[in-house]
């Protein structure tokens, strides 16, 4: 719901002109390269967030220098809205030439603690220490969010990725928790694997995964590494879930800045996660017309 007359951003002035799609945007700008970030905007945001329960976002780039606060805008909006858990689901697209074809897996990523917790400090000159947070609560909801995931779709295995064998009390809780949950799961096949070797097997042989769930920071690492065997990460859609809120995004967070002014940005991500979009507030309907639109040109090799 919205006021009269926002400026639509092009995704949604698309669906609404070619698709005819019965959704209305609330349109805020939040970007910290464009200086239109603040706490004042973001908790606007955060409001229309809350109203609406649904937000489809583009890419609210983190720059990389130190500028008093250690919390992106990003992380701080997934904070307030509780944005517990990632999805992004890999699937190959006819017409994009890859060394793997016919790909179909899930990543899930718990995305408010971990590594992420912007806990860090300089406890001596030249000493730096980052805090790495897991917690069983947090470790046992995003378990259960990917096994619930995995029946709700059909899906036959879940796979818990980690390096227990190195961190073997934040990451050892972190697997604990897993094969806590897979036990209250029977008829999912449950297995265990450390992230590096993880991400050999995803170049190597990807289609012996199904659904993986993992802490923070491999999630992102593997979300880009998936990306990567399907076209990249302008083809990869993206979602994040609280109790109450869907989030739907870019499945690789890119800035992609040296596209800037070239043509050569590609829109498919952000399309895509506009059709999810719509299915999840099921319209059907007007889900598949978007998707099937894009699918449609890739394959035919129209760009």
């Amino acid at each position: 719901r919205v006021p009269e007359g926002p400026r639509c951003p092009w995704v949604a002035l698309s669906l609404s002109q070619a698709g005819n799609v019965p959704v209305i945007f609330d349109e805020h700008h939040l970007s910290e390269v464009q200086n239109t970030a603040s706490e004042e905007k973001l908790d606007r945001v955060v409001d229309s967030m809350k109203e609406s329960k649904v937000a489809l976002i583009g890419k609210i780039h983190t720059p990389m220098e130190y500028k008093g606060d250690l919390a992106s805008y990003d992380m701080r909006l997934r904070r307030k809205l509780d944005l517990f858990a990632n999805v992004v689901h890999v699937k190959s697209l006819p017409g994009y030439q890859t060394r793997h074809n016919n790909l179909d897996l899930v990543i899930i990523r718990e995305q408010t603690e971990g590594e992420y917790s912007s806990l860090e400090h300089e406890s001596a000159k030249g000493v730096i220490e980052c805090l790495k947070i897991i917690t069983r609560a947090k470790s046992q909801r995003i378990a259960k969010f990917a096994f619930d995931y995995a029946t709700k779709k059909g899906r036959a295995k879940v796979t818990a990725v980690h390096k227990a064998n190195i961190m073997k009390l934040g990451d050892g809780l972190f697997l604990q928790c897993c094969k806590e949950v897979a036990e209250l799961y029977p008829k999912i096949k449950f297995d265990t694997m450390i992230i590096d070797n993880c991400c050999m097997q995803l170049v190597q042989n990807p289609y012996q995964f199904d659904v993986l769930v993992m802490p923070n920071l491999y999630g992102n690492i593997v979300d880009n590494l998936a990306a990567g065997l399907v076209g990249g990460a302008g083809v990869v859609p993206g979602e994040s879930y609280s109790a109450e809120y869907a989030v739907f995004e870019l499945g690789a967070r890119h800035p992609f800045a040296q596209a800037v002014g070239r043509n050569i940005a590609n829109p498919t991500a952000m399309l895509l996660s506009a059709s999810n979009m719509l299915r999840h507030l099921n319209l059907e309907y007007h889900s598949n017309m978007v998707s099937d639109a894009v699918k449609k040109v890739i394959k035919g090799g129209k760009v």
